[in-house]
């Protein structure tokens, strides 16, 4: 009996948990989205050629990043910086690259709108919150959570 205590003793605590690194990653509330997007509308032209990407205000926490991989594939994040609280600051903007978006916060957090995970050496605990992407045809597009 005393063997089965240790190895379960030893099976738990080698299972440990992330939730040290992970534990600063729920500042995002879970906010209503339902957003249509039509590609062929000038305001969401560019999401019709892969590597862009752009900007929706007045969605989720901070608005909505929308950002074309490929042809097939449309990705909606969170425009909040997630590895921080919500200040004025932490809307994340276009760093000029087509793919990168930082925070305007002093801690200048940038993440990759191709995998939603932050550079800073890929040490940020956060990833970007994404939303549901529906393709309902057309060029047009359905984000939801």
């Amino acid at each position: 009996m005393k063997k089965l205590i240790v190895i379960l003793s030893l099976i738990v605590i080698s299972c440990g948990s992330d939730d040290n690194i992970n534990s600063n990653c729920n500042f995002l509330f879970d906010a209503g989205v339902n957003l249509t997007v039509n590609t062929n509308l000038p305001q969401f032209n560019q999401l019709q050629f892969n590597g862009n990407g752009v900007y929706v205000a007045n969605q989720g926490n901070n608005g909505i990043w929308l950002y074309r991989l490929t042809s097939s594939t449309l990705y909606a994040w969170d425009a909040a910086d997630p590895s921080h609280a919500p200040a004025a600051c932490s809307t994340l903007t276009d760093s000029g690259t087509g793919d990168i978006v930082v925070c305007g916060c002093d801690d200048a957090n940038q993440y990759n709108l191709s995998t939603g995970f932050g550079f800073e050496g890929n040490t940020l605990p956060c990833t970007l919150k994404p939303y549901r992407v529906d393709d309902l045809g057309n060029g047009q597009y359905l984000v939801s959570n």
